[in-house]
């Protein structure tokens, strides 16, 4: 949207709802304004799709496994990461598997992963926020609305409690999500998320007793594959990420989303089961997998936009003269399939430097 803005100072407050990497990115530039800052996430930590699940034998990245970078910006930001050890390059040994074969597969682009697991740089973004004195990080407080006082916004969680005023309120979660708090005070906004239309997405894990068979013609220490079957797309060894070599055989199973949505409300065990079908039927016969230590699945119901979008971030009408609402995510911007992680890290990144220089 093409209207002026004032620039947001250091007498500002702003809260951020969602503490994934848009939220972050947009809290890093908002908190170098001087400007007061409060993130608030429902999870019990910083991270959205980027979290990672803990068991008491391995880790497993169920969202995000890796990523790319295509923008300058961006690729200072990896670099400041990957100074401060919260990532490093993987995969380097990719393969595209099938029931009729496995073949190697390098398209030349380097990409990164969370060091030693994806949330890593979540959690170095949002511990260095917090370690601000203007900033503040709440979790396992999930907004169910907002109210518009005299004196600005007000969030209201789940348990009733309200929090603030604040001058603007920016929404890093998904559209749907962020459609809910938004339809009373601001249909341009809400009709933009509704029709950011989002598409779910099973992830399957398993952990096993013993490494998997070599897969003649294979690396034996292979990384990832991307997989061509109806249930199943992404294969990744997390135990070969960097960090983790000392836990045991233990995958991700990233599911097809046509599949993902067809068994959206099938129990995580059912999910499991099926993918680890999946990965059998592309294996050589002669390969069995292992004893399972255990398994499972996590749905993502709005994993990513079922269509690319032209603008990075939108804000409301209200900012031009007072203060007002502002979103960001990767459910905005066009992105590459691969690269969801650098999209949601821009769109942050570039709707807080809007915020903070005002008109273009």
């Amino acid at each position: 949207m093409a209207i002026p803005l004032s620039p947001l100072t250091a007498h500002h407050s702003v809260a951020i709802i969602g503490a994934g990497l848009s939220g972050l990115a947009c809290g890093e530039v908002l908190a170098s304004s001087g400007a007061t800052i409060s993130l608030f996430d429902k999870a019990r930590g910083p991270g959205g799709r980027m979290s990672s699940k803990r068991r008491p034998n391995a880790t497993l990245d169920l969202g995000a496994q890796a990523f790319s970078v295509r923008n300058a910006d961006f690729q200072r930001a990896v670099d400041r990461w990957l100074a401060a050890g919260c990532v490093a390059p993987w995969p380097t040994r990719t393969y595209q598997a099938s029931s009729s074969g496995w073949q190697a597969h390098n398209d030349g682009q380097i990409r990164y992963t969370g060091a030693p697991r994806m949330s890593a740089v979540t959690r170095y973004l949002a511990e260095t926020l917090d370690a601000l004195p203007n900033t503040t990080l709440t979790c396992a407080t999930p907004i169910a609305s907002l109210k518009r006082i005299p004196t600005g916004w007000q969030l209201v969680d789940a348990n009733g409690t309200t929090h603030g005023p604040f001058d603007y309120v920016v929404i890093s979660a998904p559209p749907p999500q962020a459609q809910a708090l938004l339809a009373p005070w601001d249909a341009e906004l809400a009709a933009a998320c509704q029709a950011r239309k989002q598409r779910a997405c099973w992830a399957g894990w398993a952990i096993f007793e013993q490494p998997l068979p070599p897969i003649p013609g294979v690396d034996h220490d292979w990384q990832m594959a991307r997989v061509t079957h109806p249930a199943l797309r992404l294969v990744s060894r997390s135990h070969t990420k960097p960090g983790r070599e000392n836990q045991p055989e233990s995958i991700s199973l990233l599911a097809q989303l046509d599949w993902s949505e067809a068994q959206l409300e099938q129990s995580p065990e059912h999910v499991a089961e099926q993918l680890l079908t999946a990965l059998k039927s592309i294996l050589p016969a002669s390969v069995q997998l292992p004893a399972l230590i255990e398994s499972g699945a996590h749905r993502w119901r709005y994993a990513q936009s079922a269509a690319s979008c032209e603008t990075a971030y939108l804000y409301s009408q209200e900012l031009c003269s007072q203060e007002g609402l502002a979103l960001c995510g990767d459910g905005f911007g066009d992105g590459f399939a691969d690269s969801r992680v650098e999209g949601a890290w821009l769109s942050g990144h570039r709707l807080g430097e809007k915020l903070v220089g005002g008109s273009d």
